[in-house]
């Protein structure tokens, strides 16, 4: 793409990536991709605001080249260290070598330590402006969205909030940058989830507190470092990042995430009957086979919906392992305070709901019915199974 104006003098110059498949080395991305996003603020000091992934870097720099030559950036802005967001800039500082880095103190220490650069570096403090012409630039510390060096910056004169990883989502940029220009907003609000649970919610505290401090400062766009340019609606994304944080600590939507693998097909044929039981109230459902399904996707599910079903079978007399892996990333995402119900086959010893129900209550997950069968399920293990689905979800329906 080329570079695109998003007001007077102030660019998107970003790049899309749909060659790393995964995000952090772990994060599946390889069908919804993600751009690296960056602006150029061109002004009597021309401003670079985050960079990129060291992927495109001749893409990244000729977009610059459309606007200034890239000799003439005066500072670049350095929201989070990060190497998504500056994987290019020992190439930027041989091509201007007296452009001025401005970063948080932690980000000072951290910038020595990733790319041992410490000359022409200026730490700006919370809240501190800096005039660079017609614009002013105002620094907000955000710290732990999502490292403990992360800051956004704003933009007084046109009210833009260049907000990082706050805010961002997976998913490159289909022919558009902005919000109110996009026929796939679904995609982009589907994929902002599913980032969030994946890079974000561990800090969801912080990420409250930051919305917090922010909420007196008039936003007329927002601009993260992934994903969409909200300026139609960027009430929109501050509203669903605080509500997807309050979910670290209160109930939230009304809805089951039914987690299942079978080794033989014996724990699958209960859970098509839960799922009977479930389908017979209307309660929305998701279903993922931990065994095909990256947890990435899965995590989304559990962060959204109050109501979790976990079916495995034992496995050499403990949990069968894709379902621990599943359950161990989600007490690392902190996922908390779901309501639960756990089932499954074992052949000659249990063993798998003791080990579900010890990870699920570490969790702070009230667990609300255990089933366990020996081998095959019997005509009646499926009509316990289809009432534990219509059960469980009538006890998710009547909470308040």
């Amino acid at each position: 793409m080329r570079a695109v104006e998003i007001k007077p003098d102030v660019y998107w110059v970003g790049v899309n990536d749909r060659f790393t498949h995964l995000f952090e080395g772990f994060w599946p991305i390889g069908e919804e991709g993600i751009s690296y996003n960056a602006y150029l603020l061109k002004d009597e000091k021309n401003v670079l605001i985050d960079l990129a992934k060291s992927i495109k870097t001749d893409e990244f720099f000729e977009q610059i080249e459309e606007i200034i030559p890239v000799s003439k950036i005066n500072y670049v802005v350095i929201n989070h260290m990060e190497p998504d967001h500056t994987g290019i800039l020992t190439v930027l500082k041989k091509i201007a070598p007296n452009v001025e880095i401005l970063i948080s103190e932690k980000g000072a220490n951290l910038l020595k330590a990733f790319y041992h650069i410490d000359n022409k570096v200026r730490i700006v403090k919370d809240q501190q402006e800096i005039n660079i012409g017609k614009k002013t630039l105002r620094f907000y510390y955000t710290p732990y969205v999502h490292w403990p060096e992360t800051m956004m910056t704003y933009e007084i004169n046109h009210k833009i909030l260049f907000s990082c990883d706050g805010f961002g989502g997976y998913g490159v940029l289909r022919g558009t940058i902005f919000d109110d220009e996009c026929s796939e907003k679904d995609f982009y609000l589907k994929e902002m989830l599913r980032y969030y649970t994946n890079i974000v919610a561990t800090f969801s505290r912080p990420v409250l507190k930051a919305i917090e401090k922010l909420k007196s400062v008039p936003i007329e766009v927002i601009a993260p470092s992934h994903g969409l340019i909200w300026r139609k609606q960027p009430d929109l994304v501050v509203n669903l990042y605080k509500k997807w944080a309050e979910y670290a600590s209160q109930p939230s939507e009304k809805g089951v995430t039914l987690l299942y693998g079978s080794m033989y097909g014996n724990t699958e044929r209960f859970m098509s009957s839960v799922l009977k039981g479930l389908s017979q109230t209307g309660i929305p459902v998701e279903v993922f086979n931990v065994a095909e399904t990256h947890v990435s996707y899965i995590l989304a599910s559990l962060w959204k919906y109050r109501g979790v079903i976990i079916g495995a079978p034992t496995y050499e007399g403990s949990l069968f392992p894709p379902m621990a892996e599943t359950l161990e990333v989600s007490s690392i995402k902190h996922v908390q305070f779901k309501t639960a119900a756990i089932f499954g086959s074992y052949g000659w010893s249990g063993g798998a709901s003791k080990r579900a129900k010890e990870i699920a209550e570490a969790l702070k997950w009230q667990i609300v019915d255990v089933y366990d069968f020996n081998g095959g399920p019997t005509e009646e293990d499926l009509k316990r199974a289809e009432k534990l689905g219509f059960d469980f979800a009538q006890k998710i329906l009547n909470q308040p």
